[in-house]
């Protein structure tokens, strides 16, 4: 009998890591949270931030699950954890980082909404598509919480939105923003390198008093993360400039 208790115990203790593992929910004040979910990304188990934000109209989601698996889990979890039901969602740009989920939320019920500039490349791309599109900056009221959404110009993506909470003085960068925690450009597939150092620098100028930005990946911190974004570019364009002078080298040899 002892050995069948410990072995439940042990069970259960290694079922909740699984699920720990999978989906972690980080508070970040009161009536917000960041939610991380995992996916492989060149060989690796890679994290991705979303966030939600508690209002009495309901919960809004920030972003989507990376993971497919967490979609209903994190509606559940949210339910149990504060009794609230989420109401709408808003992705920040069009990789399927943060747009996976919009369909399984649509056909809950809930109100999914992206720039007009995400929706179209959603479509082009075959990614997931939210049912609601806005085609400038815009800022959602719930009750009295306002959730703002703002295009700093080209980045990470062409379409890449952060979202500010004025009140709480959070900012939600997405992948827009690199987290101090790492020094890696990450994907730029989409990126447009040239532009961004400028758009980082609209960022600041139209929201100076930023006490938490969180980035889409990994750690997040005060505004010096915006700074450590900027350094992780200047590093990149140098580390290209070198590799193109030795490239002309090799060529003239």
């Amino acid at each position: 009998m002892r050995f069948l208790t410990l072995f439940i115990l042990s069970f259960n203790f290694s079922f909740s890591q699984e699920i720990n593992a999978k989906l972690v929910i980080s508070k970040i004040s009161e009536k917000v949270y960041v939610y991380t979910t995992y996916n492989e990304y060149n060989g690796t188990l890679f994290p991705a931030n979303g966030m939600y934000v508690l209002t009495e109209k309901g919960t809004i989601l920030i972003d989507t699950p990376w993971d497919t698996t967490q979609f209903q889990i994190l509606l559940d979890s949210i339910n149990i954890k504060h009794k609230s039901d989420v109401v709408t969602c808003i992705s920040s740009h069009s990789h399927d980082d943060r747009t996976a989920g919009l369909e399984f939320y649509t056909q809950k019920g809930i109100k999914t909404y992206s720039s007009f500039q995400t929706y179209n490349l959603c479509l082009v791309n075959k990614e997931k598509v939210a049912e609601n599109y806005f085609v400038s900056d815009t800022t959602f009221q719930f009750g009295e919480t306002k959730i703002q959404t703002y295009y700093p110009g080209k980045g990470h993506t062409e379409d890449n939105i952060v979202i500010w909470l004025e009140k709480e003085k959070i900012l939600f960068g997405g992948c827009f923003v690199k987290s101090i925690e790492n020094d890696n450009i990450g994907n730029i597939a989409d990126a447009d390198i040239k532009a961004w150092p400028k758009s980082i620098e609209n960022l600041q100028n139209k929201f100076p008093n930023m006490e938490i930005v969180i980035p889409g990946h990994f750690k997040w911190s005060d505004a010096k993360s915006l700074k450590h974004t900027l350094k992780i570019i200047k590093n990149y364009n140098k580390t290209q400039r070198k590799l193109l002078r030795q490239t002309k080298t090799e060529v003239k040899k």
